[in-house]
């Protein structure tokens, strides 16, 4: 009887040939495939070379679905034409894979890293990461427990390595640990990190030191490529953004730069500038004078960011209901009230909801804080709205939420 599903001996000789092959030709700078450190083999790691299993984990986590419905940087616009988070993850893979295919890197391991880096976002972007960073705090206080703090890159790391069963490897985990990009750096470089071990200790001392993840460096060359496009990709493209949803005019900006100032040139001319100082070379380097008109351009997209009046909505608001969302949720854990949505829709959940229960068992070890962190750290922006009009949080608050819409 034939065997549908399985290679024979000399079909796995060929398929492993190939991905043989096809280390062989990657940069000696590369993340070859025959080095991915991960807890155990894949099931089919012939077919699917070490980092496109990683990928095929990201995207077909439960948590990727959830990238389609959050803000990248700008709430309350009905706007097609604005980037959200799910098209954000897509650009920075995209120049990712540019640059890494000019310095013949690992691109398999470039994807995984740049379409699971931003997982652990909040709804409402980075003023949804500060507030529940803040209820996260409070919750500690109040439980007499040392104070953890909340950070998006941080968290995208350990729903992949505690929380969504997936069997990633150690460089997509650091890559993905390691990318925030606020700060900026005119060469990278790979740390060493080697061990899983090592990984979870840094990843734990991100939780109790909120500027602790800001130091870090991915442990390859292709999770520093992704880092450096993660600013590449936004950096035009929330100007842009802002330009089309008419929040601002082009006099905010400079008229001239050297890298450019449309879109289209910021991401053209950076990505040859880093190609150009990068070519078979251990790290990544830009010259100075493109480097510093880099980080003025971003610069002064942080001021636009810093307008009390594109903020006021998320303080006036979004803030109190996530604070009062919080404190509920945490009460129907603690009263075992199993209608509400965090047990509904979170730890009912079979794939996310095992990490928080006894093995073997429906009993939930998990803390009650962490447990609501990784709830709310879930939601899309229209879910957080939606619950807390579900629950009542509080009427006059949702009902105040304005957006500006399409006509």
């Amino acid at each position: 009887m034939s065997n549908y599903f399985e290679f024979s001996a000399s079909e796995k000789k060929y398929l492993e040939a190939i991905n043989l092959a096809n280390d062989e030709k990657l940069s000696k700078y590369a993340s070859k495939n025959r080095d991915a450190i991960r807890l155990k083999n894949p099931r089919y790691d012939i077919i699917r070379p070490q980092y496109s299993y990683d990928t095929d984990c990201i995207i077909h986590s439960p948590l990727y679905n959830r990238y389609s419905d959050k803000t990248q940087v700008f709430s309350f616009y009905k706007n097609d034409d604005i980037t959200r988070r799910a098209l954000h993850v897509q650009f920075v893979s995209k120049i990712a894979r540019t640059i890494g295919r000019a310095l013949n890197l690992n691109l398999d391991l470039i994807e995984a890293i740049a379409l699971g880096h931003d997982i652990g976002h909040t709804p409402f972007g980075h003023k949804g990461e500060e507030f529940l960073s803040k209820c996260y705090q409070d919750g500690c206080k109040k439980a007499g427990k040392p104070i953890r703090y909340f950070n998006h890159n941080v968290h995208s790391a350990r729903l992949y390595r505690y929380v969504s069963g997936t069997n990633i490897s150690l460089q997509t985990l650091s890559g993905i640990l390691s990318h925030n990009g606020v700060k900026g750096y005119k060469e990278y470089k790979p740390s060493d990190l080697s061990t899983f071990e090592k990984f979870d200790e840094i990843l734990e001392h991100c939780y109790l030191d909120n500027d602790y993840h800001k130091k870090l460096r991915p442990n390859t060359l292709e999770g520093c490529v992704v880092r450096i496009s993660d600013r590449i990709a936004y950096a035009g493209k929330d100007r842009q953004d802002m330009l089309r949803a008419g929040m601002i005019t082009n006099e905010k900006f400079k008229e001239k730069r050297l890298i450019g100032v449309r879109n289209s040139d910021i991401i053209s001319n950076l990505i040859i500038n880093l190609i150009k100082n990068s070519i078979d070379s251990p790290t990544l380097n830009m010259d100075k004078e493109v480097f510093d008109d880099f980080e003025d351009l971003i610069r002064e997209n942080y001021t636009i960011y810093g307008d009390e009046s594109l903020n006021k909505p998320y303080y006036n608001i979004i803030q109190p209901l996530m604070e009062k969302l919080y404190g509920r949720l945490l009460d129907d854990i603690e009263n075992k009230n199993y209608n509400s949505p965090v047990f509904k829709h979170h730890l009912n959940n079979t794939i996310l909801g095992n990490c928080y229960r006894e093995k073997n068992s429906r009993r939930i070890i998990a803390d009650s804080n962490e447990i609501v962190v990784d709830f709310i750290a879930s939601m899309t922006d229209d879910y957080f709205v939606d619950i807390c009009k579900n629950l009542h949080i509080d009427d006059s608050l949702t009902e105040s939420i304005k957006y500006h819409e399409y006509f």
